[in-house]
């Protein structure tokens, strides 16, 4: 990872102890908000974080699925909705919609420490969850493998924690290729 002075200029102060040890999840964070960022002033012309809205974060969505990793059939494949095809193809490979909703999870999170207002979060607006619904829905008919929210079951023993929230409902961590 680049710790560079560009890095650490964009990511928002706090106490010094925690930074020295942060967690996954924080750095992921810090990662991914840095690859964005890098995004943003590749654009022709550059974009600041200030003017980023709802139609940069689906560009920068689109573009990381140049580095996906789930082959994901298009309608005319004749794999198409097979989740275990028996021969390779021609079809792209695509960024998970997981990790993609772990992605614009972390980055709403991040633009907001980051000192943006969440009236103004271009990760929360309703056009981001409506391409998110859609990769979903096309990820899960092209690859035969449905995405059914996991329900805990009642009275299951050992189960009645009502802390334990779906916490690792959105574990899958991208690798997004910048430093």
């Amino acid at each position: 990872m680049d710790r560079g002075a560009e890095g650490s200029s964009s990511w928002g102060g706090g106490d010094p102890a925690a930074a020295a040890t942060p967690s996954r999840y924080e750095s992921q964070k810090r990662r991914d908000w840095n690859t964005f960022g890098q995004f943003l002033r590749n654009m022709r012309p550059p974009v600041g974080l200030a003017q980023c809205n709802s139609s940069h974060v689906l560009d920068f969505m689109r573009y990381l699925d140049q580095f996906g990793k789930t082959k994901v059939h298009s309608q005319g494949c004749t794999f198409y909705g097979q989740p275990e095809p028996p021969a390779p193809c021609t079809c792209p490979l695509r960024q998970a919609w997981g990790s993609l909703d772990a992605l614009v999870g972390r980055l709403r999170a991040a633009y907001e420490e980051n000192g943006g207002s969440p009236e103004s979060n271009p990760f929360a607006s309703s056009s981001i969850r409506m391409y998110l619904r859609e990769v979903k829905e096309c990820q899960s008919k092209a690859r035969g493998i449905p995405y059914n929210k996991k329900k805990k079951k009642p009275g299951a023993p050992g189960k009645h924690n009502h802390d334990d929230h779906e916490s690792n409902s959105s574990s899958s961590s991208s690798s997004i290729p910048f430093s």
